[in-house]
């Protein structure tokens, strides 16, 4: 008895006593959240196991937050994963990229689908093919348009490692500077990039920079917008929105109907000047078959003086409404040759985490 009596009072001993059982239930009750950097690696590693791949080696050390879900992931899906394509490659990817940087990613629209959506061949920037080979001058890569912003859907730009790196932190301002300071010599490139490509970098950044009217319609069109890339300037998007017209059979039935748009008759009359101005010198290369050498033929024509003036003196007889208007009627008719989307002021920069100059919240 005595030998009971004492295991009797070991486990009793051991055993907590309801208060005991009350603080613990306390403790898990007020668990404290996990720091968002964690909190992201962990689901980040998750999704790399859930796709069946394995994260870049330099986030494989132990402590890492992404190894941790990863391994985490692994044991949970075993065998059962999700078919990972190139653009689910790139997405991770992109993410650990913005992950271990601190920049804020907006994961419900952009998906490996967007990323597929925004592939492109060749360089918008500097006009060379692209390939798949990580850490090559003309990799894929993808680029934060404005900097000052996370990565996005409508923020983003399929561009080669080369013209990334080189733009960096370049905006429409500071690209512009750049362009005419190689375009005076006696340095003609910087960054491996020539004026041309410096040029086409100031433009790209100017789409998603807020301008004056009177600013945006001087600018001339030498890149054409990526797809889904956001405009944030009327005019130029019915700048995109004609050009693109010539690239495509039935162009001046769709030019005419879209002059008939046009206020009143001095407008129509500048308007009609401009198109005899960039016609001819997209038709003087007819012979081009490849949708991607029309694109640059038509970006080549805006490198023309005269097409430059044309177009300033039918541009700023309009106003960014008045732009607006005619994009919207203008596809309403079916006379854009794309699908245009229009967002509204507000939801336009949705997960763009501007308040954040494009970072993510320290928790």
């Amino acid at each position: 008895m005595a030998q009971i009596a004492s295991a009797v009072e070991a486990v009793a001993a051991a055993t907590p006593t309801p208060a005991q059982y009350e603080l613990l239930e306390s403790s898990i009750g007020q668990a404290q959240p996990l720091p968002a950097n964690q909190r992201l690696g962990l689901a980040l590693g998750w999704d790399f196991a859930h796709h069946g791949l394995t994260p870049p080696v330099e986030h494989l050390f132990s402590a890492s937050p992404l190894r941790q879900g990863w391994q985490a992931g692994t044991a949970t899906f075993g065998r059962r994963t999700l078919r990972a394509h190139r653009h689910t490659q790139m997405w991770l990817l992109l993410r650990t990229h913005a992950w271990a940087r601190g920049r804020s990613f907006e994961e419900v629209q952009l998906t490996p689908n967007y990323l597929q959506q925004i592939d492109v061949e060749h360089c918008p920037i500097t006009r060379q093919t692209l390939n798949s080979l990580r850490g090559d001058v003309q990799a894929r890569s993808i680029d934060r348009v404005r900097n000052d912003a996370g990565y996005a859907a409508g923020n983003v730009a399929m561009l080669s490692n080369r013209a990334n790196e080189a733009k960096a932190q370049h905006d429409w301002l500071s690209a512009s500077e750049v362009a005419r300071s190689v375009a005076q010599g006696p340095i003609t490139r910087i960054a491996g990039l020539g004026a041309a490509e410096w040029q086409r970098i100031a433009v790209l950044s100017s789409f998603v920079t807020e301008l004056a009217h009177e600013e945006a319609a001087l600018i001339p069109l030498l890149v054409l917008p990526p797809n889904r890339l956001r405009l944030f300037n009327p005019i130029q998007a019915l700048q995109a929105l004609v050009t693109r017209q010539l690239a495509t059979p039935g162009w001046s039935q769709r030019l005419a109907r879209i002059k008939a748009l046009l206020p009143n008759n001095a407008i129509r009359g500048d308007f009609n000047r401009f198109v005899m101005a960039l016609a001819p010198r997209v038709l003087s290369v007819k012979h081009l078959t490849e949708p991607q050498q029309i694109r640059w033929a038509l970006e080549d024509a805006w490198t023309q003086p005269l097409l430059q003036k044309r177009w300033a003196r039918f541009a700023l007889q309009l106003n960014a409404t008045l732009a607006e208007a005619l994009v919207q009627r203008a596809a309403a008719k079916r006379l854009s040759t794309l699908h245009v989307q229009q967002h509204a002021s507000g939801s336009a920069t949705e997960g763009w985490a501007l308040e954040r100059k494009g970072f993510c919240t320290p928790a």
